[in-house]
């Protein structure tokens, strides 16, 4: 990754019935994203806006030097802390071995509190599993929270800070047809070009009632404890999905059995 990463979308309004397609790959240059193609950031943050335009977004963010500023003069919810935005780091991993067997949790602990995952080792083995893989192997920690949208998700899990990053492998793990991101539900993001149920490391945790995106993105578990957490980091969100003020992943830690 070099010192400046860009990624151009293309904002429309969302169908559920739009699915994603095409071949990517993890090393590829293209944002990964919660949404499927088309559809748009802002539709998404506002819910009820319809957009009859095309909205062309520029996210910009760099990769290395200091870590970031502090935003001091950001109004922080209470329980979240100031913090600065985590340097980059390089991840390059090859795929887990192993799938995790029996009931499993992963602890959050953020900026702005912490809150429990629990893998869904029956439906989602695989993507589960590697997501406790990555955790065990450090990759989420000192990490950021980089793209948060008020009423629909909050996403992190790049190790970049960009939203072009990822561990250095991919996982493919169809989610079950019957899958709705409802409220709470914690699915693995992919770029628009990568086939339903390709993942890296960036996953995201719904806050919408219903998020309304079909069954393309794959299933990690679901929040059971601290859910008033991911709302105070949803409060420092934007309909772009840039945040107000940086959340950090401190540190993810699996516990099984």
């Amino acid at each position: 990754m070099g010192a400046l990463a860009t990624s151009v979308l293309i904002a429309r309004p969302m169908r559920r019935t739009l699915r994603g397609g095409g071949l990517g790959s993890a090393a590829d240059s293209t944002g990964r994203s919660s949404h499927p193609p088309g559809v748009g950031f802002a539709a998404l943050g506002l819910r009820h806006t319809a957009l009859g335009a095309s909205l062309a977004l520029l996210l910009v963010a760099g990769c290395g030097g200091g870590g970031g500023k502090q935003t001091a003069s950001v109004a922080l919810p209470t329980g979240c802390s100031h913090v600065s935005a985590p340097q980059a780091k390089r991840v390059h991993l090859p795929p887990p071995r192993e799938t995790l067997s029996g009931p499993a949790t992963a602890r959050v602990e953020t900026s702005c509190g912490t809150f429990t995952i629990a893998l869904d080792l029956t439906r989602a083995p695989k993507t589960a599993s590697s997501f406790a893989y990555l955790a065990r192997r450090g990759v989420y920690n000192d990490t950021a929270f980089h793209r948060i949208i008020p009423g629909f998700v909050v996403q992190g899990g790049d190790p970049t800070g960009t939203g072009t990053g990822g561990p250095g492998y991919s996982v493919d793990e169809q989610p079950p047809s019957n899958l709705s991101y409802t409220r709470g539900v914690v699915a693995m993001a992919k770029s628009p070009v990568e086939p339903p149920g390709r993942s890296g490391s960036q996953f995201f945790v719904v806050t919408a009632a219903d998020a309304g995106l079909t069954p393309d993105y794959a299933l990690v578990g679901r929040v059971t404890a601290g859910f008033d957490v991911v709302q105070r980091i949803e409060q420092l969100g934007s309909a772009s999905g840039t945040p107000k003020a940086p959340v950090v992943i401190h540190r993810v830690t699996i516990a099984a059995g």
